[in-house]
């Protein structure tokens, strides 16, 4: 029910994505005359769903507190996250309000050992290919330890993902220099380096610029940086096809080029659409939860879904659990969570 569009975008997005993964079954919480008035227009998914009904949604303006107060075991958020710590669901997905979501999600699934906050990541399209970027909005702010410990998660999910060894991990900063950004982020970068982890590689600081560059497999940084550097590039990227579209139809001379040249602007449009990278994973929960953008269309909806079934398909879950508890990744862990100093 959340989002900017609500049922209307999230049923058909989920029609979507059903087409792409005809083994999927889908528990539709929310507000049932709305959710069946879009399933008639859909009978594959009709089959392969089933409604719970409730009377209560997280409005997008709700605070977290509010939300958990006000939806806590009666909301469609709630009953939606439920299913996954119950068994009945293996992942939840929504595009509604982040902070209820990661709010619900925490008190409702809790956290891996040694996870003291779950951070937002997702895959970052870029010139090398692709990056796992975190935290993305889950948290505001992060000391060294907190840093630390996305930069664990991170790479346990790059090695999975990407099939990297030991992927190289950079911190996001306004420099690359040593004496350059926040005390928290030069800390992290100094106990990063100290405990040598073999699970990853770690590179230093990158500027903004880097993140496009795919600098590094791993970019890490606390969550308010990390939701602007999302929404400048989601909005660089449609500015940038706002022009391409105004100057390929200004004369005629521009039209007949385009004609030649459609087929590497499609590939340019499709490597810049910010929905294809849709659906940012809860990292470190005791459960799958994928957050999708709530202005997205169906298709990028869609692509949310994908990300949860893949997350289940690859047993992602257990296989970060693993590394993070495996090779010394257990030992990172146990100081940061006593907060060890760098």
């Amino acid at each position: 029910m959340g989002g900017d569009f609500g049922a209307s975008v999230v049923v058909p997005g989920a029609a979507v994505s059903l087409e792409r993964h005809p083994d999927t079954e889908f528990l539709l919480y929310g507000d049932s005359k709305l959710i069946e008035a879009e399933l008639t227009k859909l009978p594959a998914l009709r089959a392969a769903s089933r409604v719970i009904h409730t009377d209560v949604a997280v409005a997008m303006d709700d605070k977290p507190s509010q939300a958990l107060r006000r939806g806590r075991k009666t909301s469609s958020m709630w009953l939606a996250i439920d299913a996954v710590k119950k068994g009945e669901a293996d992942a939840a997905v929504s595009a509604g309000n982040t902070g209820a979501l990661m709010a619900m999600a925490r008190f409702n699934l809790r956290t891996l050992p040694g996870i003291d906050r779950p951070a937002i990541a997702a895959i970052w399209p870029t010139m090398r290919g692709e990056s796992v970027v975190l935290d993305l909005g889950a948290s505001i702010g992060g000391d060294a330890q907190h840093l630390t410990a996305l930069a664990v998660m991170g790479s346990a999910m790059a090695r999975v993902l990407f099939d990297i060894e030991r992927p190289t991990v950079a911190l996001l900063n306004i420099g690359v220099e040593e004496v350059k950004g926040v005390e928290e982020v030069r800390a992290a970068a100094e106990m990063l380096r100290s405990l040598n982890l073999p699970q990853l590689d770690f590179t230093g600081f990158i500027e903004g610029d880097g993140i496009g560059k795919g600098a590094a497999d791993v970019i890490v940084t606390e969550g308010f940086s990390g939701n602007i550097a999302l929404k400048a590039a989601e909005g660089t990227a449609r500015q940038i096809g706002e022009y391409l579209r105004s100057a390929m139809s200004r004369t005629w001379s521009s039209r007949i080029g385009y004609l030649f040249a459609r087929g590497a602007f499609k590939a340019l449009r499709d490597k810049m659409d910010p929905k294809k990278s849709n659906g940012g994973v809860f990292l470190g929960l005791n459960g799958v939860v994928v957050k999708s953008h709530g202005g997205t269309d169906a298709e990028g909806f869609a692509y949310a879904v994908d990300v949860g079934y893949e997350m289940v398909r690859y047993d992602l879950l257990n296989k970060i659990n693993q590394t993070l508890n495996r090779d010394g990744g257990a030992l990172v862990l146990a100081p940061v969570a006593q907060g060890v100093p760098t």
